[in-house]
């Protein structure tokens, strides 16, 4: 009998299968908060796919970046953003639901599969947290992204009232 894992159990496994530090580092680069809670809401600020203060697949999707690299730059801003959840509240277990998910992709004019480079994230949210992970999602392809990332995604998730 296969048993039931856990939000942080399923999100340790995918930190070691993606070979992500959940422990590394998570600050903010500038005068604002990585991480709000206003009463049971947290405010996810943008989070590129930084790691071990590098950032991750740099360029424009559709010129030096594939839809494959920046579905993996996606996942990783994801990461980032389900690692602040566990630093601010100690677990993914006390999101009720993610409400909202932002994916900015900086691409060609002509690179119009930004959905799919969407995905990236939104997929890490479904395996970690099932049914609560399903989310509203806008996704916007823009001109620059800070230090040359290709990705940034934020969101907003909803804590059960007793977290």
């Amino acid at each position: 009998m296969t048993e039931r894992l856990t939000c942080d159990e399923r999100f340790i496994a995918l930190a070691k299968e993606l070979n992500f530090d959940i422990y590394g580092e998570n600050s903010s680069g500038g005068n604002y908060a990585p991480l709000i809670r206003h009463h049971d809401e947290l405010y996810i600020s943008g989070l590129v796919p930084r790691t071990h203060g590098q950032i991750q697949y740099p360029g424009r999707v559709g010129l030096e970046l594939t839809l494959k690299d920046a579905q993996a730059a996606a996942s990783i801003s994801a990461m980032r953003a389900l690692a602040l959840i566990v630093d601010a509240v100690g677990s993914l277990d006390k999101v009720k639901a993610l409400l909202r998910v932002t994916v900015y992709v900086k691409s060609t004019a002509d690179f119009v599969d930004l959905s799919e480079v969407a995905n990236g994230a939104s997929d890490v949210f479904s395996h970690v947290f099932g049914d609560v992970g399903r989310h509203t999602r806008t996704t916007v392809g823009v001109y620059q992204l800070p230090k040359n990332a290709a990705i940034e995604v934020d969101m907003i998730a909803a804590l059960h009232p007793s977290a």
